[in-house]
Parts: structure tokens; C-alpha cells; sequence
């Protein structure tokens, strides 16, 4: 029997969720952050800053930590997984043994053996999907959490800077960018030096438990 594949390497998306000068959510205020980078604009122009998702998921706190938990998460779930389908797996070896060896002295025994075989496949495949909306879940709980973050940030970083957008670059989506308009520095230090890890979050990164 074969549960379902699950629980891929990549972690966390960003690529859509910081095209934005302002946001509803409230904040603590930012501190500013230290060495700004120059992102001066020519007057009468647009206002546009980017910034690079790539550095910002690499450098930012929140997401090694939850990079590492959820790691850790996947790891703890593949390993229930394929535990108990390998215990499985030599129980139905042992029945067919029995069946080829004549151990089931009458068909109601050899019914009872493949019905209670069938049941821990099911109840298998219910823990496989269970332990994957859980999964799910939790990731699209941090994601949430990450996205509000950086919204947060970017609403009070933007108060003296007003620029009239935010955007993110990801790989190619933008083919050309002036650096000076790079605020992924700014974005990070401010970012780092907001978020603080729970007692919570660091005992969870230590322990190995589901």
C-alpha cells in the first residue's frame, strides 16, 4: 500500500503580497532602520521602491525560524508515515504467508485477517490526510503571520518615505531595476529588529515531536 506524496520542499510564497503603499493593519510603530539605502527620486516622477523576495526570505528572522519548524514538522510526519506503513506492510507479508502456508484453517479466519488488514489501511490513509491538512494549515497560519508582518512594517516604513508603490521582485518578473530603488535592506533591518522570538517558537525548534 502506498499513502499519498506530500509535503514538498518549498516553504513559503511572497511573490504577490507587497504590491502596496498602505495597509489597514495596525502596528507597532517601525524603528528605523540603520544605513538606509539612498532611494532618492527625480521630482515630478513616480515613487516606486522594490524590494528582493529572495534576500528578504533568506535574511528575514521570521522566515528561518518557521523555515526550520516546518522543516522539522515534515520530517516528524514522513517519519510516522512511513513507520507505521512499513509495520503494515509486514503484516500483510505475514498474512500472505499464512494463506500460502495453509495457517487459516477456515475461510472466516482468512476474512477476518483481510478485514482487519483493510481497516489499518484505512485508518493509515486517514492519518496520512489528517497529518496533511494539519500541515497545511499550520503553513498557511505562518504565511498569514509573515504577510502581516511585512505589511505592518511597510505601512510605517512608508510614512516619511511616501513612495506611491512597493513592489516585489522575484526572479525575472522585473527584467530591469535601478539598485538605488532597492529597499531590501532597509526592509530586513527593519524587519529583524521588530521580530522577536517566542518562547514558544523556540521550543517548538527544538523538539523533535509532532
Amino acid at each position: 500500500m502506498k499513502t499519498k506524496k506530500m509535503l514538498g520542499g518549498g516553504l513559503i510564497a511572497l511573490a504577490a503580497i507587497m504590491g502596496l503603499t498602505a495597509c489597514n493593519n495596525n502596528s507597532q510603530s517601525a524603528a528605523k532602520p540603520d544605513n538606509t539605502q539612498n532611494t532618492e527620486i527625480p521630482a515630478g516622477g513616480l515613487k516606486i521602491a522594490y524590494v528582493e523576495i529572495d534576500t528578504l526570505m533568506s535574511q528575514y528572522n521570521f522566515c528561518k525560524d518557521y523555515t526550520i519548524l516546518m522543516n522539522k514538522r515534515g520530517e516528524n510526519i514522513r517519519a510516522t508515515l512511513a513507520g507505521k506503513e512499513k509495520a503494515l506492510q509486514a503484516k500483510a507479508a505475514d498474512m500472505q504467508k499464512k494463506y500460502e502456508t495453509n495457517q487459516f484453517t477456515t475461510k472466516e479466519q482468512l476474512e477476518q485477517a483481510q478485514m482487519s488488514l483493510a481497516k489499518q489501511q484505512q485508518d493509515l490513509q486517514a492519518l496520512n490526510d489528517r497529518l496533511m491538512n494539519d500541515f497545511a494549515a499550520e503553513q498557511a497560519k505562518f504565511n498569514d503571520e509573515m504577510r502581516d508582518s511585512i505589511q505592518s512594517f511597510l505601512k510605517d516604513y512608508n510614512k516619511d518615505r511616501k513612495f506611491d508603490y512597493i513592489i516585489s521582485k522575484v526572479g525575472d518578473n522585473i527584467l530591469i531595476a535601478n539598485a538605488k530603488y532597492d529597499i531590501t535592506k532597509d526592509v530586513v533591518n527593519g524587519l529583524n529588529k521588530r521580530y522577536k522570538q517566542s518562547p514558544e517558537i523556540a521550543e517548538k525548534i527544538k523538539g523533535s515531536g509532532n
